[in-house]
């Protein structure tokens, strides 16, 4: 087994007023040689944006787009006619392929916080789609938001990924099996702290793992996880 850890502190960080802005991999005006993605997982970032700010209307192209609102919610508009509100607890997809203009406004909470993931597709120049999940809160068990296959659990990107989101009791283990041993999993520690492979990973901090086939993780607080394989 092999292993990359990104502490909380060795994150890249923007402060723009209304956005604070944590960058896990080089982003925007933050380049380090050495955070340059996982694989096919090329941005991160954990994002906090104060009520009544938001991101104006700007395009993507060739890209799968993942947002997980952690805290708050976000109004999402885009060019493909689709406007509605993610909070936490939901999950949006969006595939750029040949190209879409949106916006995301915090008009609704005092302050939203999210986690916004950028994968590598498999193909480009795809017709440009748009999804929205809610997913459940049940303690001590993964729930797949994101795989390959339309048809099973939770949304699908074009990639060979499969993200899983849990939350989990202090002093429980879990396991997880990778579902194409040539992937990595790349795990976010949202809140809590646990242990992968006997290396303590706290609030915030990014760990990837790779070259096996499965791994435990020992939950030593209350943790909610965003567990994240994608090919490497």
């Amino acid at each position: 087994m092999k292993t990359y850890h990104i502490k909380s502190i060795e994150r890249g960080s923007a402060d723009y007023g209304w956005l604070k802005a944590n960058y896990m991999f080089s982003f925007a005006n933050y380049y380090n040689p050495n955070q340059m993605g996982f694989g096919s997982l090329r941005v991160l970032n954990d994002d906090v944006i104060q009520g009544k700010t938001g991101f104006s209307e700007h395009p993507h192209q060739n890209m799968e787009i993942i947002t997980v609102p952690i805290a708050g919610a976000l109004r999402h508009r885009d060019s493909m006619g689709n406007e509605g509100v993610i909070k936490s607890g939901e999950v949006q997809v969006m595939s750029a392929g040949t190209g879409v203009y949106h916006s995301e406004f915090n008009d609704i909470a005092d302050v939203t916080n999210i986690s916004q993931i950028w994968v590598i597709p498999n193909k480009n120049n795809v017709e440009p789609r748009y999804d929205q999940i809610s997913f459940s809160f049940d303690a001590n068990s993964w729930q797949q938001i994101v795989s390959p296959n339309p048809d099973d659990e939770g949304s699908w990107i074009h990639a060979n990924a499969w993200f899983h989101h849990g939350v989990f009791d202090k002093g429980e283990l879990t396991a997880y099996q990778f579902n194409d041993k040539e992937n990595g999993v790349f795990i976010f520690l949202i809140e809590g702290e646990i242990e992968v492979n006997g290396e303590k990973i706290e609030k915030r901090d990014g760990f990837g793992v790779h070259d096996t086939e499965g791994f435990d993780i020992k939950i030593m607080e209350d943790s909610r996880i965003l567990l994240m394989e994608v090919p490497l």
